[in-house]
């Protein structure tokens, strides 16, 4: 009996004390579970847990299982949190911690639904539910419904108030201030020595943009920690106050990393000398363990290049021992914002693994050098990403303009016809069209983002009334202008646009009245009228305007304008009067003063202005075009070789303005009958291989736009336009006009002509097709990108006089109105 007592007590003891090493190894495996979750060893929890997975889940006590779910959470992993999640549902209903904490694991991992059906099964709602709820609609973008469940709370404690703020800070509306307010008023007292809670009352209402309010709640708090004055600081940058932030740093005495930052963001957003002088200052004073914090050397690095340091952000970068990604990205960025590409495609060169944000920055500097090689770059790199990233918007349209401002549009539309289409992916192709001169296509995609109903914008519209300024055709521009909303047309960008390009239509009258509705004209307005009056022959007219231009308003653009106007109506000494008056004379400027004195064969003082002009600058070319222009236009075949061979010595290497100097010599030879010099410079021409930029016209025809190039048989209705091309050269042969061959740039095939060749020009096919299509049209507009030739501005005055119709041709120079009676608006000064 005593032996069986005995047995059994021993028994018992044995269970007991197993019961205990149970209970006290479940508690210490949650305890250090804690620890490793309090470091961040997310990694290390769940391979502690792994090694008591065949533990049964009912012997892990509930602070194990809370951490191990917190683990889960941290690492986005939803699988593993969801088979622990399984196995331990039956015991949410007695533990409103482990509620908690699979509330926190799905809104962690998105998914927001299974923690609202979590929720809802929950009868007993803790403030820890109500928070991990809360915390998870901040976090999933929703702060809207968290502040929704915060009106369903009675009696919210701290923590619960603290997520309301951060939840109103999150949507930073008009409602959300006001409940900030309202709150704010009601809390206990107690809570205001809460420091987590005034910090996030503090960026509430700074995001709110209640500045004073927030100051008024700073000032009052009598123990300030450092996250409050991280607040303040941070909430005064994105208010536009970094000064302010500023001065609240330097009352701060023993700065946190997190301080230092924002005062690095604060003096990045201001960008001046003070800025930077105070950058530098505390970099050189920080602990150098701060160095070690890759986030603040990223901000530094930052700060420097916004402030235009690039040498002491190299400097930086060079002394920074373990170079992250974002430390990378903060110079190449920089770089770009410094006009200094090439060197971020240099570092780019030294990343062994870039990523996403690494790829966009290249392709926005590969778009800002917009060169060969920048393409080739782009290209190779776009081939080799992670197919990951070929998904990313951002990298897509970057990798577009990239494509675009290396002048390769056709990739840049197979691309694009790739992508989710944007209003902004359509304007990026947009720009890029008329970047490279083809305003056909940028007006096609405006027709094509109708068909995708994709709504236009303020850029959209200016895209397509760039591209209709560059075509130029009035009746195709009321047709579209027309149906651009009233709200747009009063902004002052689309305003000045539209003067522009009535101004190109060679419609001065409706560049004028929209002129006349902008209320404060800018630089951009007034250089759009006076270029406007230019274009057309208005030269006194562009005068008139640019003296009531006020003074701050004059830009080197203005001047130019001005000086063009003077050219093209030769108005010589006003050109003089105005030229001598600027203060500040620019290359362009020079040249424009010389083409207006090379126009009026004022040739030894136009030389005379080159010749100041290089005593502190290297030679301009196109200031020798505009000379030899101007002896071809007077037929001096000295001068002109003179000047040929001025230009082959100082520029050698620059082929294709050559070519074209080269032809303008043959003209010269030609008019002036020494038919041999001009054939040898041609032969010369054609043997090397030089090949002749290509003369276009368009014309629109009952709203639909044509291209014509020369000698042109490429339409549908070839036959009747080269029929009705021949009835007008005989026309224009029984009125007395002449065939002036010194304007042929290339030997004769033998089945050509004169007559066939200059009648073969591509304005006289587009004026021929223009009669086939409507036989009685008053007017025809035609716009060329070339500078029409003598032989067809002759043959189109007279073509005006016996057809009696007004023709209006935009050249590469100007633009001629020829009227019925024979005369053109340029009076043959062109």
């Amino acid at each position: 009996m005593i032996t069986k007592i005995l047995n059994y007590r021993l028994t018992s003891m044995i269970v007991f004390v197993n019961r205990s090493i149970i209970i006290k190894s479940k508690f210490e495996l949650g305890i250090q579970m804690k620890q490793m979750n309090d470091n961040k060893q997310y990694e290390k929890t769940l391979k502690l847990f792994d090694q008591h997975k065949n533990t049964n889940i009912d012997m892990f006590s509930s602070l194990t299982i809370t951490q191990i779910l917190k683990a889960c959470a941290h690492l986005g992993d939803l699988q593993r949190g969801l088979m622990i999640y399984s196995l331990i549902s039956s015991r949410m209903e007695d533990d409103s911690y482990i509620s908690a904490s699979s509330i926190h694991l799905f809104m962690e991992c998105g998914d927001v639904a299974s923690a609202q059906s979590l929720f809802d099964k929950t009868t007993k709602k803790t403030f820890g539910i109500y928070g991990a709820m809360m915390k998870g609609y901040i976090k999933n973008k929703m702060a809207f419904r968290a502040i929704d469940l915060f009106k369903e709370i009675k009696n919210p404690n701290e923590i619960i108030t603290n997520l309301l703020f951060n939840a109103c800070a999150d949507l930073r509306t008009e409602e959300a201030l006001n409940l900030i307010k309202k709150v704010s008023k009601t809390i206990p007292k107690s809570y205001y020595l809460n420091s987590y809670l005034i910090t996030s009352l503090l960026d509430a209402f700074m995001k709110c943009k209640d500045v004073e309010n927030a100051q008024l709640l700073f000032d009052k708090t009598k123990n300030k920690v450092l996250p409050m004055y991280g607040a303040m600081m941070k909430g005064y940058i994105e208010n536009n106050l970094s000064h302010k932030a500023i001065d609240l740093f330097n009352q701060i005495k023993n700065p946190s990393e997190i301080n230092i930052i924002v005062l690095f963001n604060a003096c990045a957003q201001l960008g001046t000398d003070e800025a930077l002088n105070l950058t530098k200052k505390v970099s050189k004073e920080i602990p150098k363990s701060y160095y070690l914090n890759s986030r603040l050397v990223t901000c530094l690095l930052i700060t420097l290049m916004k402030c235009k340091d690039v040498q002491y952000a190299q400097l930086i970068f060079d002394r920074t021992k373990t170079k992250t990604l974002s430390i990378y990205g903060a110079m190449m960025k920089g770089y770009i914002e410094n006009n200094l590409s090439h060197k971020a495609i240099d570092l780019f060169n030294q990343i062994k693994s870039p990523d996403e944000i690494i790829i966009n920055l290249l392709f926005n500097a590969c778009a800002q050098l917009g060169t060969e090689e920048a393409l080739n770059l782009t290209k190779k790199v776009s081939k080799e990403i992670p197919k990951s990233f070929q998904l990313n918007f951002r990298i897509l349209t970057s990798l577009f303009d990239a494509l675009i401002k290396c002048q390769d549009c056709s990739s840049a539309e197979i691309l694009y016809s790739k992508m989710n289409k944007s209003v902004i992916s359509y304007g990026n192709l947009m720009a890029g069209f008329n970047y490279e001169k083809n305003p056909l296509k940028t007006l096609s995609l405006f027709n094509q983002m109708k068909l995708d109903h994709i709504e236009a914008d303020l850029i959209i519209y200016l895209c397509v009334i760039k591209a209709l300024s560059q075509i130029g055709d009035n009746s195709m521009c009321e047709s579209i202008i027309k149906n651009i909303p009233k709200s747009f047309l009063l902004d002052s960008q689309i305003q000045n646009s539209l003067v522009d390009m009535w101004g190109k239509a060679g419609y001065v009258d409706k560049a004028q009245e929209i002129f006349g509705t902008i209320l404060s004209p800018d630089e951009i307005s007034y250089a759009a009228m006076t270029n406007s009056y230019g274009l057309n022959g208005m030269g006194i007219q562009a005068i008139e305007m640019y003296h009531r231009i006020p003074s701050e308003l004059i830009n080197e653009i203005t001047n130019i304008c001005v000086l063009n106007a003077c050219s093209h109506s030769g108005l010589v000494d006003e050109a003089r009067s105005i030229f001598y008056n600027i203060q500040q004379k620019t290359e362009r400027i020079h040249t424009t003063m010389i083409d207006c004195l090379s126009r009026a064969s004022l040739f030894e003082e136009a030389q005379k202005l080159i010749d100041q002009y290089e005593q502190n600058h290297s030679p301009v070319l196109t200031m020798y075009m505009s000379l030899l222009s101007g002896a071809r236009n007077v037929t001096n075949s000295c001068l002109s070789q003179k000047i040929y061979d001025r230009m082959k010595k100082l520029f050698p290497d620059m082929k294709d303005p050559l070519i074209s100097a080269a032809i303008l010599l043959a003209n010269v030879y030609a008019s002036s009958g020494d038919i041999d010099k001009a054939s040898d410079i041609r032969i010369h021409l054609h043997k090397s291989g030089a090949k002749k930029k290509i003369g276009l016209s368009w014309t629109s025809v009952n709203g639909q736009i044509f291209e014509f190039r020369a000698h042109d048989q490429s339409h549908p209705r070839s036959n009747e336009i080269y029929e009705e091309g021949g009835k007008i050269s005989k026309e224009l042969l029984e009125h007395g006009h002449q065939h002036d061959s010194s304007w042929i740039t290339r030997p004769l095939n033998q089945d050509e002509t004169v007559t066939s060749v200059l009648c073969g020009h591509s304005e006289r096919l587009a004026i021929a097709w223009n009669f086939v299509a409507n036989p009685n049209t008053s007017k025809i507009q035609i716009t060329k990108n070339l500078r029409v030739c003598g032989d067809c501005h002759r043959a189109t005055k007279s073509i005006a006089a016996i057809r009696q119709c007004e023709i209006i041709v935009r050249d590469a120079n100007r633009i001629h109105h020829f009227l019925p009676n024979g005369q053109c608006s340029c009076n043959d000064y062109f």
